[in-house]
């Protein structure tokens, strides 16, 4: 199995493993020692003074490419700048401090931005319900006394104080859990939408880049054309699963440390993954696209579309099991890809007769468990193997 030079090291530390059976004397202990608790403080400030801090690269890092891919509409940007007129309460924004005096946002970048544009009159006022006669006005187009009330208002914000645990995994942890808890903005973040904003790096950068490959996104039925309409409309981009599904190859070839399930295997992996350099970068990306192309010379349009034996058809969906089994699969056979597309008759046989087994269930989603995960890819590296054994 090909791994980057940094995967055969990073699983030696093995993560601290929380007792969950205690005295009520260690429990209380545990508490009184402030373990497992985030440090915050609150801080308010007017719009104006908040936009100018903003000019400051080092104060805040909102990065609106890495964190969800809906933008907010301006019509709903428009209205957040209503609340602020007529004092609506507006959620405080959650940021994290990297450093002193410098924050990554957690929560609320949507609102920052809406903020920040509007002061630097990027938009112009639209859809007020409340306030209609402002509709089509920029910021510097408000009336006097308008515009004074609006500079009166104040943003807050909770700021999580990263001495909040000094072991590196733990805090990443708890930023994490902090994040998926305080998930607001009135639609659920998916699992890597949440990985997406809080493992930002050269290896999440790859993972965006890679779901865009176009045989990797015609496979899955997403639009090829990164200016097309329907791309935002497509449920697998939405909700960023199609850069899941890259995490997943990645992780999967690490099989043999899962642990804490899928979701937390992955999460564990992009934790790992922010110590990546560039040469562990471009190692990954190659195997990704020699086996995604290794895959694609083999079937075709049917690439992880499992086989339907009682219909004797391929079926018109991927799945994410199947999709799992093939990569890492013929990953694991990189050096003999030639051979493989010279006998991908016999491959194209041989897959359709694993959906004939009982065991097929593991290749269509059937099995959660490590040895269930293990036995899906067996299944197929196997196929493989007696393949090219003939």
């Amino acid at each position: 199995m090909p791994l980057a030079p940094v995967e055969e090291m990073m699983w030696k530390k093995s993560p601290s493993k929380s007792r969950t059976k205690m005295s009520e004397v260690d429990i209380n202990e545990k508490y009184e020692s402030r373990e497992k608790r985030i440090l915050t403080e609150i801080n308010r400030e007017k719009l104006p003074s908040f936009v100018e801090a903003l000019k400051n690269r080092d104060y805040m890092d909102l990065r609106p490419f890495y964190q969800r891919r809906a933008r907010w509409s301006t019509e709903m940007q428009s209205r957040l700048i209503e609340s602020f007129l007529i004092n609506i309460p507006v959620p405080p924004i959650i940021l994290y401090e990297t450093e002193y005096n410098s924050y990554e946002v957690m929560d609320g970048q949507q609102r920052i931005t809406a903020i920040r544009d509007f002061y630097k009159n990027q938009f112009s006022l639209t859809g007020l319900e409340l306030w209609p006669e402002l509709n089509g006005l920029k910021y510097e187009q408000l009336p006097i006394k308008i515009r004074a009330g609006l500079d009166r208002r104040s943003i807050s914000s909770i700021v999580i104080i990263r001495e909040s645990t000094s072991d590196p995994e733990e805090a990443l942890f708890l930023k994490q859990k902090t994040f998926e808890r305080l998930n607001t903005g009135g639609v659920d973040l998916s699992q890597q939408e949440v990985r997406n904003c809080l493992y930002h790096g050269k290896f999440n950068s790859l993972l965006l880049d890679l779901a865009r490959y176009p045989i990797f996104a015609e496979a899955w039925g997403i639009p090829k054309d990164d200016n097309s309409p329907e791309l935002l409309k497509n449920n697998l981009y939405k909700k960023m699963e199609d850069v899941e599904l890259v995490l997943r190859f990645f992780a999967l070839r690490n099989v043999d440390h899962f642990r804490r399930g899928m979701e937390g295997f992955l999460d564990l992996y992009m934790m790992k993954s922010l110590s990546f350099s560039e040469e562990d970068i471009n190692f990954l990306k190659s195997i990704f696209l020699q086996t995604i192309n290794l895959a694609y010379e083999i079937y075709r349009d049917h690439l992880f579309k499992p086989f339907d034996p009682k219909s004797g058809i391929w079926k018109e969906n991927s799945y994410k099991a199947y999709y799992d089994a093939v990569m890492v699969g013929f990953s694991r056979h990189l050096p003999e890809s030639k051979r493989l597309i010279v006998q991908k008759n016999q491959v194209i046989e041989e897959t359709k007769k694993l959906f004939e087994k009982n065991e097929s269930r593991l290749l269509t989603g059937g099995g959660k468990t490590k040895a269930e995960i293990h036995q899906r890819i067996r299944i197929f590296d196997e196929m493989l193997s007696q393949v090219l054994e003939k």
